[in-house]
């Protein structure tokens, strides 16, 4: 008979008796946990059913269990208490590598008390903390315990209400920390500021591979930043800016970036305020660039003349297999140009896939 992996528990009723009796549940499971020798996987998320006393119960078993490698409880109410319960558990375990509390209910307070926990735990490889509401002092509680640990390398902290102040403090971190690959900020307030200061941790980090900054009103003061950064850094693999007031400025700014980076394979630029002076640089960029796979320029306010020098880059250009314009400022006129391009060019591998839909 097989022995038990991974398991799955959803709970879609709702009412105060179902919701007492998903707590003995997950009471029970927790109890289980304690002495299994054989699940390594506990998908317990957007139940919104698991309190912080479900919390505390599954932290006690974390401390004696040491199989389960993945635990999802996103989605659910576990709050500062059960967080700061599951940090005193983190402090012990040796086996967990994944742990998933975004949308629970986790404030400052809480997440604080995970960071010091990441400060001694040694297993922990990523960590989902998006839409929560752990603000600037939560952020910099992290950035501290991101100096010391060296086994992270996913840190979700995506719509948490960070402002520059946040950002400028996980800049510092990224500038000792070497273990880290993933960024996720996207949905915070990190201002022009706050990009710059990130900006100036990619000239010397040298594992970070994406970054996502997508609604963080970066503007082009932040982004011109982090153009500048492209152009020594040799890590990063995606940039994010999606919705960020970026216009021609930032766009021609990341454009000389282009010219020059050797590991950039995706740049989500879609939403922005790039119009027809920055598309035209881009297409500049992409004659000689030859590592960008992916460009997303949809929603912006490219024109007919930018659309052009598009796909006139596309007839040189042998690298790039995604291209984004849906919702500029361009006819029909533009799409059979871009079509022609790919006729004429006749390296690349995936002609179909450049779309302006």
């Amino acid at each position: 008979m097989p022995k038990l992996s991974s398991l799955t528990l959803a709970m879609r009723l709702r009412g105060q008796m179902v919701h007492n009796a998903f707590e003995q549940a997950i009471a029970k499971l927790a109890n289980e946990l304690k002495e299994h020798k054989t699940l390594t996987e506990l998908d317990l998320g957007s139940n919104n059913q698991i309190s912080a006393r479900g919390g505390e119960a599954l932290a006690e078993a974390l401390k004696v269990n040491n199989t389960l490698i993945k635990l999802d409880l996103s989605g659910n109410q576990i709050c500062d208490i059960g967080c700061e319960a599951l940090a005193e558990a983190l402090k012990i375990n040796s086996t967990l590598t994944k742990l998933d509390l975004a949308m629970s209910q986790i404030s400052k307070r809480g997440c604080e008390a995970l960071a010091e926990a990441l400060k001694v735990n040694s297993t922990l490889t990523q960590i989902y903390l998006n839409d929560n509401k752990i603000f600037d002092r939560g952020v910099e509680a992290l950035a501290e315990a991101l100096k010391v640990n060296n086994t992270l390398t996913k840190l979700d902290l995506a719509m948490n209400q960070i402002s520059e102040r946040g950002g400028e403090a996980l800049a510092e971190a990224l500038k000792v920390n070497s273990t880290l690959t993933q960024l996720h900020l996207a949905g915070n307030q990190i201002c022009g500021r706050g990009g710059e200061a990130l900006a100036e941790a990619l000239k010397v980090n040298s594992t970070l591979t994406q970054l996502r900054l997508g609604r963080n009103e970066i503007s082009d003061r932040g982004c011109e930043a982090l153009a500048e950064a492209l152009k020594v850094n040799n890590a990063l693999t995606q940039l994010h800016l999606k919705g960020n007031r970026i216009s021609d400025r930032g766009g021609e700014a990341l454009a000389e970036a282009l010219k020059v980076n050797s590991t950039l394979t995706q740049l989500d630029l879609a939403e922005n305020e790039i119009a027809e002076r920055g598309g035209e640089a881009l297409a500049e960029a992409l004659k000689v660039n030859n590592t960008l796979t992916k460009l997303y320029l949809a929603e912006n306010r490219i024109t007919e003349r930018g659309g052009e020098a598009l796909a006139e880059a596309l007839k040189v250009n042998n690298t790039l297999t995604q291209l984004y314009l849906k919702f500029n400022k361009i006819s029909d006129r533009i799409d059979e140009a871009l079509a022609e391009a790919l006729k004429v060019n006749t390296t690349r591998t995936q002609p179909d896939i450049c779309k302006t839909y």
